[in-house]
Order: C-alpha cells, then structure tokens, then sequence
C-alpha cells in the first residue's frame, strides 16, 4: 500500500484533527519535519542550558546553608532551597501540558512522535534534587535539535548531558589507575569504574541486546568514558584526571593512548553509529514503534541499507520508513501508548490552547498526570533504561483499559465544554476507520459526553 493521508496522521502524527491539513505525501511529510520547529517555539519548554540556572542556584544556597550552618542566613537558605525545589516540580507540570498542546495542535505530528520515540531510546530520569525534573530540558536540548541529523551527533550530545551521566551512574566512574582513582580516600570512598553507561550504550543505545559485542567490550569502553561527569552547577565537564589511562580496545579498535581526552570518546561513538548492528537496531526500533510489534523484515533491511548509505543520517533512516510500502499496511497498527491516546483525543476534540492555565499545575495533574500514571505511563518515569514497553498487551491491562475508558468519558467535558455532536465527531476522530457499530453507539448515545466516550474508547480509536 502506499502514501495514506488518515494514517500519515493517525500512525505517523499525533491523531485526526478537524482544524488542521495533514500532509499531502511523503515528500510533505519530510518538508514539514525539516521545517521550523513552530510547535516548539509557541509551546516553549526550557532548555537544559536554561534549567542549569536553576541547579547553580540550588548548589549557592547549599554552600550557604553548609558554610552557616545553624545560623539564621542558612535558615533563609534552607527555605529558599524548598522554593526552587517547588518552582521545578511545578515547571515539570507546565511541561508536561506543553507537550500534550504541541501534539494537539501541530501540523508536524511527525516531529513531536520522533521526540518522544528518541526521547525514549535515550531514557533518563534524574535521581536527586532538581536534576529529577529535568527530563524535558534534557530532551529540548540533546534530542529535537537532531531529529533530521546524524545519529552519531544525537549520541554525543545525549552523553554530555547531566541527567544522563546522573541516571546511569557515570558521575563518579573513575578510573583505577588515573590520578584520582589512586588516591587512598577515592578507594577508601569505594569510588572506581562503572561499566552502567557503556553497557547501555552497547545494548540500548547503539548495537542491540543481539549486538556483536563482549564483556571485555563493556569494560574497555567503560574505561574509556571515565573522565565524562558534570559538577555541581549542572554543566557538562571532561575531566582527564579521573580518566584511565592508555589505549582501550573496543570491539577490536584502538582508542586514546595519550593524555586523555574527550575527542577519543567522540571517535568511539562515531564508530558505534555507523556499525550495521546500530543501524539494524535503529531501524528494528523505529518499525516497532510506529508500525508493528511484528514488522516486515523487508522494511528493516531497507532502512538499514538507507542509514548506512546516508551515513548514518536520522532524516534518511525516517524517510526510508515512510516510502517503503509495508509502513502503510491498511490494517490497524499498535495500541497507542498514553501520552498518544491523550494527544490525540484532544486534537480531535479540538480543544482550546487555553483550556488550562499554564500555572494551573492542579488541574494539569487532574487531567493529565494522575491519568496517564493509571494508564501505566506516569510521565517520564519509565521503569528501567530502555524505557517505555512496545508490546501492546503491556498497555491493554483491564486496570489501565478501564482508566483510558474513565478519562474518555470524563475528561473531555471538562476540557472542551462544548462538545461535538457524536454524529459528527465519529468521522473527525476515525475517519474511514469508523465501523458499523461504532457509528451505530454515535448515532443511539443518549448525549455527547456519552457518545464522545464510546467514540474515543473504541478499539479503532485506540490504536494508531
């Protein structure tokens, strides 16, 4: 099958909407996605650059409160720190709306699924103080700018961000021979290497569970990593004194040898970009994710063969996605996760920006963030480094069914409170996928918010 407009909207954007022109072709679809970033820059989420601030100023009012400890100055510091801590979890909030408008109101849906889906691969969540709201800072920056680049520069930039190194252990990765590792106190501390980045790396991130690497791999490229860490006003450092000296072979090539350094690290990410084993992986993800849990190996083979002719190019590896005809496969693909069957619901509603106040963090949580958590999706708290589940039986639990089904018949009330006629409504949300009996609960609802609701829980409208 060939180009779709339904399911370029529905399988490859963020859902139907009755305001908006979906694209009109492949060749649109990529136009837009290479495009300004207009969601991003009317829906704004800090970057991390910006969130840093924020951190330096937490670490100031620590050193206060250590160096005055007991006095009234580290009192006011004390309480100051709880401000900033407040002020983030409620920008985590805002965020987390911001992300549902740009998905509800965009004409790119392409871009803000590719964000999420390599916001994903790349999972991080922070483990302490401010650094546990800075998912979406952490994404705006080391992810959306590379959407359409190379997968060797999302890497690198994924690497050098705090959260990252915090979520993964890397911050104190030491090596046992380097000039702090031999100090007495760093061993007495019990402070040394740690292989948690590098295995990630090898296994998530780049090769594959089935890649072709080994342990000794995991611990030479550990090895060659010490060094990446960030100090304490949230800001990306290398430091050489804690990197372990000499060359490190990783899957049977040489790296560093001299004064340790970070371009040695960029060149052994560049490598791992460009290997077959990535770009089967990368590809395997990406059909996974939009299409099937079970995809066509011929899709696979070809988007393989375009990343690795392209270089390694991420626009390309979506582009070939997007041409090959088993991505428009006429049956109904995956369940939608959370975050996609709550986007979507809204923009076939077409419910207003201003629904809710951006400030309005209690109504957000009400809306949004308690739901999604009962529909196992608590936002950006995945439970593991590989991040969100692609199986779809993993979403269609009874518990988490029967809350997709409450928030269908309930939310949208509260959000749109003019609701559309379900005889209507039907064709705006489903389009051609609207079956004989979900017409039919349109046609008999007893009102809108009961016809709304049968339309949104349908299984057409549950998967993408």
């Amino acid at each position: 099958m060939s180009f779709n407009r339904e399911l370029a909207e529905i399988r490859f954007g963020t859902g139907l909407a009755p305001r908006l022109r979906g694209p009109s072709d492949v060749f649109d679809m990529m136009r837009r996605l290479n495009g300004a970033d207009r969601a991003a820059k009317r829906y704004k989420i800090e970057s991390f650059e910006v969130f840093a601030e924020r951190i330096e100023r937490v670490s100031e009012l620590w050193q206060v409160r250590r160096k005055k400890r007991g006095s009234e100055e580290a009192a006011k510091a004390e309480k100051a720190i709880k401000v900033e801590k407040r002020r983030a979890r409620k920008a985590k909030d805002r965020w987390l709306w911001q992300s549902i408008r740009r998905r509800a109101f965009t004409s790119d849906g392409l871009r803000e699924r590719l964000a999420f889906f390599w916001g994903d691969h790349f999972t991080a969540r922070g483990k302490v103080s401010l650094m546990k709201r800075a998912t979406s800072p952490y994404i705006e920056s080391a992810i959306r700018p590379h959407l359409t680049g190379y997968f060797a520069d999302m890497l690198k930039a994924a690497i050098a961000q705090p959260i990252l190194l915090q979520y993964l252990d890397q911050k104190y990765s030491i090596g046992p021979d380097s000039p702090i590792g031999l100090k007495p106190e760093t061993r007495k501390k019990g402070r040394g290497l740690n292989e948690n980045l590098a295995r990630e790396l090898l296994e998530l991130h780049t090769l594959g569970v089935d890649g072709r690497y080994s342990q000794t791999d995991v611990t030479e490229l550990a090895e060659l990593l010490t060094g990446l860490t960030y100090d304490g006003n949230g800001q990306f450092a290398f430091r050489a004194d804690y990197a372990q000296p000499g060359a490190e072979v990783v899957l049977g090539e040489s790296y560093g040898g001299d004064a340790a350094k970070l371009s040695d690290v960029h060149a052994v990410l560049e490598r791992l970009a460009l290997h077959p084993d990535t770009a089967r992986h990368l590809a395997t993800k990406l059909a996974v994710h939009f299409v099937s849990d079970t995809p066509d190996p011929k899709l696979i083979a070809h988007m393989q063969e375009r990343y690795l002719q392209s270089g390694g190019h991420l626009g390309t590896l979506t582009e070939a996605l997007l041409e090959h005809p088993a991505a428009w496969a006429a049956e109904p693909g995956n369940v939608k996760q959370p975050i996609d069957f709550i986007g979507s619901s809204l923009r076939a509603l077409a419910v207003s920006p201003e629904a809710i106040s951006l400030n309005d963090w209690k109504s957000i949580r009400a809306n949004f963030a308690v739901p999604l958590r009962l529909m196992g999706q608590t936002w950006q708290e995945p439970v593991g480094p590989d991040g969100w589940p692609e199986d779809d039986a993993e979403w269609i639990t009874p518990q988490r069914f029967a809350a997709r089904v409450g928030w269908a018949m309930s939310a949208p009330s509260l959000l749109q409170p003019d609701l559309p006629d379900p005889r209507e409504f039907v064709g705006q949300a489903l389009g051609s996928r609207a079956s004989e009996q979900v017409l039919f609960a349109a046609r008999a609802a007893e009102d809108r918010v009961t016809g709304v609701g049968l339309i949104l829980a349908s299984p057409a409208f549950q998967r993408m």
